[in-house]
């Protein structure tokens, strides 16, 4: 892999080292050897129950990508912690936190990045402001009074380089999106439908939202489990095409991807609440009709509430990363109480498409989302999670 080698520097007193499992057999499919054993290091930056979301960015201009996660950033590279805003800490037993999922972006393009917060499926989605290393917490702004789904997606919608935000608005039973400001100094994000009246996929909790080109015209367009929604040359254009089709069961994202390599795109999911991460293979019948095949990866833990994208090993390829969502429903769900795991999945496309699965931990998890990123710039991606059992920095190290 041709990653740029730096020393490691040891900032962290809660770190652990946590070799990746001995890959194994899964759904009797034959899998090849890992190509590059690869390793992360765990860092717990709290164990407290503070978001189910997460995100990253350089929130003091420092040079330094911090982490944001509910009512706290964690400043890098020691992981000091700071108020966004009243702190509020949950049971992980009995309790919700309002902190779903976390995106970052600088919102009125001041030059500071800002936090976006959704709540709990169907509650609001609002926006602090950061106040450019003044003390005092951070201004709230809404966004929206009603953010419907369970995976809410922060994509680019219109393509203006600037993430937006898909979602649904199941009091006005809508399907949606809301562009970002896009002119300085504004903060206004401006409602767009998609579909709306007697539609699928406007529950409250609705599992399973996706962003990706389904009919090859160039265009991306939203994905939910029981279809999809054509997106439009003018994507702000109201009464999108829905077209009917069984993507799977509930999930959490929803991703695209060319599992056999000869440019047919499939598409990849994972089980919110039951065990099962799967890949639907599209295939026309004799009507031309689509009609999607639904393969297991790997169904040896439950609760994948939240699904990655991207390429661990450096080989070109899209892995997967996901875990337990541990006590998603509060110990309610199949496997509740199994460990708290968190894999990733090295992909090798092919006829027969492999997920070769390598364990990283067995005591963190994922929450809402999972965030692939590198964060301490040395060329690999690390993983950091959020949710009911703390927060956590998985550093991707030098083989």
């Amino acid at each position: 892999m041709l990653f740029t080698r730096k020393r490691l520097r040891l900032f962290y007193t809660a770190a652990i080292l946590i070799p990746v499992a001995f890959p194994f057999s899964v759904a009797a499919q034959p899998r090849k050897k890992a190509s590059v054993e690869t390793q992360f290091k765990k860092h717990i930056i709290t164990n407290d129950f503070i978001s189910e979301g997460v995100t990253v960015a350089d929130v003091n201009k420092d040079g330094k990508t911090d982490i944001i996660a509910g009512a706290y950033w964690f400043e890098a590279p020691a992981w000091t912690k700071h108020e966004i805003a009243k702190p509020q800490h949950y049971s992980p037993a009995t309790e919700f936190s309002n902190s779903f999922l976390n995106f970052s972006l600088d919102v009125n393009q001041d030059g500071w990045i800002d936090q976006i917060r959704i709540s709990l499926p169907g509650e609001e989605a609002v926006w602090y402001e950061n106040p450019a290393n003044k003390p005092g917490y951070w201004k709230m702004h809404p966004i929206l009074v009603n953010a419907g789904n369970e995976s809410p997606a922060f994509v680019d919608i219109d393509g203006d380089g600037r993430a937006d935000i898909l979602c649904n608005d199941p009091v006005a039973k809508e399907m949606i999106w809301l562009k970002s400001p896009s002119v300085k100094g504004d903060t206004s994000w401006q409602r767009h439908v998609i579909a709306k009246a007697d539609i699928p996929g406007t529950g409250r909790y609705a599992h399973g939202l996706g962003w990706a080109d389904m009919n090859a015209d160039g265009r991306k367009d939203a994905i939910i489990i029981s279809g999809w929604w054509e997106c439009p040359a003018d994507p702000t254009q109201p009464n999108w095409v829905f077209h009917p089709e069984d993507i799977g069961e509930d999930c959490s994202q929803i991703y695209a991807l060319d599992t056999h390599g000869n440019g047919s795109q499939d598409l990849i999911s994972a089980s919110a609440h039951n065990y099962g991460i799967w890949w639907h293979e599209k295939t026309i019948d004799e009507k031309n009709a689509t009609i999607w095949k639904h393969h297991t990866i790997f169904n040896s833990f439950s609760e994948s509430h939240g699904l990655a994208m991207a390429d661990i090993n450096g080989d070109g390829h899209p892995d997967l990363i996901t875990g337990k969502r541990y006590f998603a429903h509060n110990g309610k769900d199949p496997g509740a109480l199994e460990p708290a795991v968190l894999y990733w999945f090295e992909f090798t496309p092919g006829k027969t498409p492999e997920w070769l699965p390598h364990k990283i931990d067995d005591n963190s998890g994922v929450g809402l989302q999972v965030v692939v990123q590198d964060i301490n710039k040395d060329g690999l991606l690390d993983i950091i999670v959020a949710n009911k059992k703390g927060l956590f920095f998985f550093e991707h190290l030098v083989n």
